[in-house]
């Protein structure tokens, strides 16, 4: 067993290094630098004892320029002021994280580290049972729980994939970013959730994680959000224009207020009313957790786009607004026909028209987020359990009222 007394004990040949040490204790912080500074060329002296190896890149370092590297960091070298910071466009020093101009977005990133939860935490002994049981679930519950595998576990690379080779890069706020990289962490444990459901049940992961290019309803919805990254993922493409601002603003509200504000709800709302039944709870308790994580990067979404309308009002003039608007519209009609799909007759308490009132519910929220009137006057929730589980017009307190505190999934209380 390891005592931390024995590393009090000075090793022999140290006493003679401490008295030097312990000499230069009251040494002022410039000559400490300059001490430091020597000591650090002297080390990069060659000895004879250096392989030839050791001694070239000993001598490639005495010919590099700081200067000139330093040029290479994006943003400018000078100590950044937090007036300075912006969404979009900014030339601060982007490797810079304080001082915060949004603490919101940091706050996001601390609940994110939390929230941590692992796929293999989730106990799948009874949803296995049942699945393999013959007359465990009816054929209209089956097809429920392979259509939203099916799309949920390519939805999330695909959101991941925008992450990481475009919102990252074009957003210029370091604490924004930081949140991006968790939430890219996120997305990458999503897809590791739905495909251990997949495994766990023994499902044809081929026909399960093909379903995007194979069944319409859910073909339709990936191809929808794809169209809104083939131009912003080009390495080449960068913001700075009115037309390449409003072509990455269009992609955040294609991905965060469509794609994780709209598309995900059919499914969720589905299989979380199979684990009010008793059925599928393993899943239905992944998904819990899932949906825990969406809610907060469809908040942090709708915060960074209402940041880059306000930084930059000049975008949000009326052809953006009625383009927002038909994206919204359009993924709504989209979820609507995935909904009918996914369950052609009466099921688990609900039916495709009263999803249909759901998604127009969801969908009035989602326009009144960033500013838009909504299209769908006097439609109610259909469903008011759901209201315990995703209460959307308090999303930003769903936690606080839920979980008896932010810890790792397998100690979380949902009482």
């Amino acid at each position: 067993m390891l005592s931390w007394d024995e590393f009090d004990k000075p090793e022999e040949g140290a006493a003679k290094a401490i008295a030097p040490q312990q000499a230069g204790a009251d040494m002022s912080l410039e000559k400490l630098d300059s001490v430091g500074d020597a000591a650090a060329s002297e080390a990069r002296a060659v000895s004879a004892e250096d392989s030839e190896a050791v001694a070239r890149a000993k001598a490639a370092l005495d010919e590099l320029d700081i200067v000139e590297g330093l040029t290479d960091l994006e943003g400018s070298a000078a100590r950044v002021q937090v007036d300075e910071k912006r969404m979009i466009n900014c030339r601060a020093d982007l490797n810079q994280l304080v001082p915060f101009k949004y603490d919101w977005a940091w706050q996001k990133y601390l609940d994110g580290c939390a929230n941590h939860w692992m796929p293999q935490e989730v106990n799948m002994n009874a949803d296995i049972a049942l699945w393999k049981s013959q007359d465990g679930l009816t054929e209209d519950e089956r097809r429920i729980v392979m259509r939203n595998l099916g799309f949920f576990s390519t939805a999330d690379s695909l959101v991941a994939n925008n992450l990481v080779l475009a919102t990252y890069r074009l957003i210029t706020n370091p604490e924004c970013r930081q949140y991006i990289l968790r939430q890219a962490f996120e997305e990458a444990i999503h897809t590791h959730a739905y495909q251990y459901c997949i495994e766990s049940l023994g499902m044809d992961e081929g026909e399960i994680f093909n379903m995007y290019h194979e069944i319409p309803s859910v073909a339709k919805k990936a191809a929808w959000g794809l169209k809104y990254t083939r131009s912003i993922s080009d390495p080449k493409f960068e913001t700075g224009t009115v037309e390449t601002d409003k072509q990455f603003l269009k992609n955040l509200i294609a991905y965060y207020c469509v794609l994780e504000g709209i598309f995900f709800y059919c499914g969720f709302t589905q299989i979380l009313s199979m684990g009010r039944r008793n059925k599928m709870t393993g899943t239905a308790e992944q998904f819990q957790y899932i949906l825990r994580d969406e809610s907060m990067h469809l908040n942090f979404g709708i915060d960074m786009i209402n940041q880059i309308k306000i930084e930059n009002p000049h975008l949000w003039d009326d052809a953006m607004k009625d383009e927002a608007r038909q994206m919204l519209l359009q993924g709504t009609q989209l979820e609507i026909e995935y909904a009918r799909d996914t369950m052609p007759r009466g099921v688990l308490g609900m039916n495709a028209a009263m999803m249909e009132d759901y998604l127009k519910f969801i969908a009035n929220r989602r326009l009144s987020q960033i500013g838009l009137k909504e299209e769908y006057p006097g439609t109610t929730n259909p469903f008011p359990w759901m209201s315990e589980i995703m209460d959307l017009k308090k999303e930003k307190n769903f936690f606080e009222t839920r979980v008896i505190e932010y810890q790792t999934g397998g100690a979380l209380s949902w009482d």
